[in-house]
């Protein structure tokens, strides 16, 4: 089962990665970017409280790439207010700063003595 959790919470953070990439070039305020932005923010929402389940390194207890998560989530609703209050600018840095520190969490997620490293490469 731990398996099945890992391999979807991954498979979110890669899809993520790749919306986000999208979302980020396309014209901005379409209905489309609109629509894509939202099923962005909700698979980067499953992949950063889904972050907060994997916890086998440090003997059950968060780890200091949780910090990434949380400022995912935080960056995320900062996003959301901001645009709600039609400050497109802190929209937009807020969602950059949101994809950038969830892409660097993944990249460190990949280490070989991290659980999806680990998972991943098979050490």
């Amino acid at each position: 089962m731990y398996g099945f959790i890992v391999g979807t919470h991954i498979s979110f953070a890669l899809g993520s990665v790749v919306l986000g990439s999208f979302v980020l070039a396309m014209t901005k305020g379409t209905r489309r970017h609109k629509l894509m932005g939202r099923i962005w923010v909700g698979m980067m929402t499953l992949v950063a409280v889904g972050s907060f389940g994997l916890r086998d390194l440090n003997d059950g207890q968060l780890s200091w790439i949780h910090a990434l998560s949380a400022f995912t989530l935080l960056s995320m609703l900062v996003a959301i207010v901001m645009i709600r209050q039609g400050n497109r600018r802190a929209h937009f840095m807020a969602m950059i700063g949101c994809f950038i520190g969830a892409v660097i969490a993944g990249a460190l997620t990949l280490a070989p003595n991290r659980l999806i490293g680990g998972f991943l490469f098979g050490t």
